[in-house]
């Protein structure tokens, strides 16, 4: 069995595409998910599968959620190596007294080139600040996620992918629940 984490953007969010977490839990048990297990109303959720392919299982449960739900809902699924590389490789970790409350992590659904910094233009949006590694963008905003241009939607317009985005708060959670699975 594989665990994949399933990153599902825009549910629950000012009263959009509402999804519970019980019913969806129970939706994807019905399809053959095992060990089923949500975290917080965002759309975090692990499932244990034979289906090693992370893109296949995300494509499965965006199929599910529309059919169930009938919200088209996009969907990142990664693994507990990349919530380790997440706790290893965040650049602003290493700054003296960073406030992790304002750190963020954009995970997106294919590998970035190590230029497309230059694409997302970030100097226009200082003092937030970023760096990308490979299908994540840590983000480190200067007042907070909801007073800022550089969003979920910026990313997805510049750089052509799905992307969704996590608080420092959230990725060190899932790692924590990933290890105790």
């Amino acid at each position: 069995m594989t665990t994949h984490l399933a990153l599902l953007r825009g549910i629950n969010v000012s009263g959009h595409n509402m999804i519970k977490m019980e019913a969806l839990k129970t939706t994807l048990e019905a399809i053959g998910f095992e060990n089923v297990q949500t975290y917080i109303q965002s759309g975090n959720v692990f499932v244990d599968t034979e289906d090693e392919n992370a893109a296949a299982v995300g494509f499965k449960i965006k199929q599910e959620i529309f059919k169930a739900f009938g919200h088209e809902v996009p969907i990142v699924v990664i693994g507990k190596h990349d919530l380790e590389t997440c706790l290893k490789n965040n650049p602003f970790l290493k700054e003296k007294e960073v406030d992790t409350k304002k750190l963020y992590v954009a995970f997106v659904s294919t590998t970035l080139r190590s230029d497309s910094i230059n694409d997302l233009k970030i100097s226009q949006f200082r003092p937030d600040e970023a760096s990308i590694d490979a299908d994540r963008i840590y983000i480190k905003y200067a007042v907070g996620a909801g007073k800022t241009r550089f969003d979920q939607k910026y990313i997805e317009k510049k750089l052509n992918v799905t992307a969704t985005i996590r608080n420092w708060k959230t990725v060190t959670q899932l790692l924590k629940l990933y290890k105790e699975r």
